[in-house]
């Protein structure tokens, strides 16, 4: 069982940055495909990037330029750097994690991984 724990999250002005991280207790990280997923009051949980296979990367249209996956493999720790944040980025940040085995698995569909983190909010102002 891996265990996620996201951290990162707070209150930001628009076009600021953040960098949200997934530590995972299962070692090594390179055997998870990693991905985030957010989800804002009354909506559903949205794919936003996935790391996928160790080196294929993935973005959702609405935050491709200025959101980046990427992994520390020493600290066996995801991150997501996010910049020029906008309003619409508010929601609750997940973190989730997939075996090797989820290979034919689609990366933006949140039923194709099998581990997630308790979620760290994310509030954008204006």
């Amino acid at each position: 069982q891996v265990q996620l724990l996201e951290s990162g999250g707070g209150l930001v002005q628009a076009g600021g940055s953040l960098r949200l991280s997934c530590a995972a207790s299962e070692r090594p990280l390179a055997n998870y495909n990693m991905a985030w997923f957010r989800q804002a009051p009354s909506k559903e949980r949205e794919f936003v990037a996935a790391s996928w296979r160790g080196d294929f990367t993935y973005y959702a249209d609405s935050v491709k330029g200025r959101f980046t996956i990427s992994r520390d493999y020493a600290r066996n720790t995801a991150y997501l750097q996010m910049n020029s944040l906008k309003p619409e980025d508010t929601a609750d940040y997940y973190c989730a994690a997939a075996g090797a085995w989820a290979a034919g698995r689609s990366y933006s569909s949140a039923p194709s991984y099998d581990y997630w983190g308790q979620g760290t909010p994310v509030t954008v102002t204006v």
